[in-house]
């Protein structure tokens, strides 16, 4: 299996496990991650985490398979974007750990996440225009609205090495941490999400989607909508209650 999953404590890893090709994307893969995502609807899983196996997250579309596919860019392109859609649609916080690596497709993949942790000795290149390409898998829609039009036009035609560093200051990396911890410090971090009320930062994940598109008007009526579902929601009432009694909250993600 090219992705390995692993669940505890209502948090989900799912492993690109292809460390001797530096996690290259297959199709293989690629169908292999939108099966687990799929099946990460399951209300027992509170926060799915993202991995790469070995010293890189992803470089990107596995090369040597492209030059033997008989099917067009189009027709090819179906795996990806079936699994960023899952990745946006899914009703519950993705993270995104990039150790290594993270270069074309394997850059874009983790746009589509909703917080990427990336270790100090994290590096990013668009890597399309390189061999001749256009920006795929989400990249030309999540990196402009992320650090603006014109970087991302300059980021995505130059294709520049960016560090962690660099990422955090653009806003593409929301935290960095030390590279000999950095498992240890992902993982933390990802149980004290699974932790917290699910369903709410569920739907909080979906009015930022929409508020991408919808006029002002729109989004009041959406969070009203969505206000609705979280205040029916045990984990709200468990809220009130453990502030009334000045205690912490027990979220059970319901």
């Amino acid at each position: 299996m090219v992705i390995t999953q692993h669940q505890e404590a209502g948090l989900l890893t799912l492993t690109l496990n292809r460390p001797e090709a530096l996690n290259a994307i297959t199709t293989e893969l690629l169908v292999e991650l939108a099966h687990a995502l799929e099946k990460a609807q399951d209300p027992a899983i509170r926060v799915v985490l993202l991995v790469g196996a070995g010293r890189a997250f992803s470089v990107g579309q596995d090369l040597k398979e492209v030059q033997v596919r008989t099917e067009s860019f189009k027709d090819h392109l179906r795996h990806y974007n079936r699994v960023i859609k899952l990745l946006q649609q899914l009703e519950k916080p993705v993270l995104v750990a990039i150790n290594g690596a993270a270069a074309g497709a394997g850059f874009s993949l983790t746009l589509a996440c909703d917080l990427r942790l990336a270790s100090e000795n994290a590096f990013f290149t668009p890597a399309f225009s390189r061999i001749g390409l256009v920006p795929d898998s989400g990249m030309s829609y999540f990196l402009p609205r992320m650090i603006g039009w014109n970087k991302a036009f300059d980021l995505m035609t130059f294709s520049p090495r960016i560090t962690a560093e660099e990422a955090f200051e653009l806003g593409i990396v929301d935290r960095i941490f030390p590279a000999e911890s950095f498992q240890n410090d992902v993982r933390v971090f990802a149980q004290q999400m699974a932790q917290g009320p699910t369903l709410a930062i569920g739907l909080t994940k979906q009015l930022l989607r929409r508020s991408a598109s919808a006029t002002l008007e729109e989004m009041l009526d959406y969070e009203a909508e969505m206000q609705d579902r979280a205040g029916q929601s045990q984990d709200h009432h468990e809220g009130i209650q453990a502030f009334l009694e000045k205690r912490p909250s027990r979220f059970t993600g319901n």
